[in-house]
């Protein structure tokens, strides 16, 4: 069977690497099914998406998507947060004309270990020369309430895709608009650095080049080199951007604009493009679809759902 065409592997990898950018963050799911073989990874594709069934063969394509990272950070402003493992899993479907769009899995794309904001509360606001911030910083010392997680949510649609940036170097792949979510008791529920209409929007760019090599197999997921599925492997590369801007925290607790205050003068937010960065480490990505799509038109969405429900153990 052929493998994908050059210009859908140049889509197919932009996408995979920019959009691993996502994973610096985010929040948990339910439990997801195992699956056998060459389709181990991708465990939360969106294969019965509508967009992904409609999808031909000819004019359109789709496939299936998984970028993970063992770890990384994010810096806004004066603050740096260490993330650990993350997971982002999404479909392509690839047009005809060479433009892309993407569908995410119904819990959501990303998932990821809890990120701690360093030093709490106490870290983020403390000490401060507003003096019901001050009483509250003191009431904080050795408290269970210290604790901050943040989460990276996606608020909007990504944008400005480029095709082959996802194979270069220092070249941005894709727009990615996005808030966290802090999340502690005393900020209540709403506290958010970047919002719906003020978002924080990445545009990752890899920093080094990934290993690459391709693995054949069959529908359900066994090796086959003869195989109707094919398997893009790129592991090991290094993904950054240091060109966001971050807008002041909204929201944060019960005396909303104190906290906000004193959050903001803390950690230097808003902060300008060029004082801010995120990296994720040696991230791992694999895409997969079948090798010939064009030859089950009009059936190509339906075949890929087939074939993932057929690996599920």
């Amino acid at each position: 069977m052929p493998p994908f065409s050059t210009r859908t592997r140049l889509a197919t990898v932009s996408a995979l690497t920019a959009l691993g950018a996502f994973a610096s963050l985010g929040t948990a799911t339910a439990a997801e099914p195992a699956l056998n073989g060459e389709w181990a990874p991708f465990t939360r594709c969106p294969v019965d998406a509508p967009a992904m069934l409609a999808a031909d063969g000819l004019a359109q394509t789709p496939q299936c998507v998984v970028s993970s990272s063992t770890s990384g950070s994010i810096k806004l402003g004066n603050t740096t947060v260490v993330t650990g493992k993350t997971n982002l899993q999404i479909g392509i479907v690839q047009n005809a004309d060479g433009t892309s769009s993407v569908v995410a899995p119904p819990g959501g794309a990303l998932i990821a270990e809890p990120a701690t904001v360093p030093g709490g509360l106490l870290g983020l606001m403390c000490p401060s020369d507003i003096p019901v911030i001050t009483g509250l910083c003191e009431s904080l010392e050795n408290s269970s309430l210290n604790k901050i997680t943040a989460i990276m949510e996606s608020v909007g649609a990504p944008y400005a895709f480029n095709q082959t940036a996802g194979i270069l170097t220092d070249m941005p792949i894709v727009a990615l608009p996005v808030r966290i979510h802090l999340e502690n008791p005393l900020l209540g529920s709403k506290c958010y650095i970047g919002t719906a209409a003020n978002p924080i929007v990445l545009r990752p760019e890899n920093r080094d080049f990934p290993a690459f090599d391709m693995s054949f197999f069959q529908g359900d997921g066994t090796s086959d080199p003869a195989g109707e599925m094919s398997r893009i492997n790129l592991t090991g590369s290094t993904q950054n951007d240091s060109t966001f801007a971050v807008p002041g925290a909204t929201g944060c607790g019960l005396n909303v604009g104190l906290i906000n205050l004193a959050v903001n003068a803390k950690t230097g937010l808003p902060s300008a493009s060029g004082n801010n960065s995120l990296t994720l480490n040696n991230t791992q990505t694999y895409l997969t679809g079948l090798n010939a799509p064009g030859t089950v038109a009009p059936r190509a969405g339906a075949v890929l759902a087939e074939n993932w429900h057929s690996a599920v153990k």
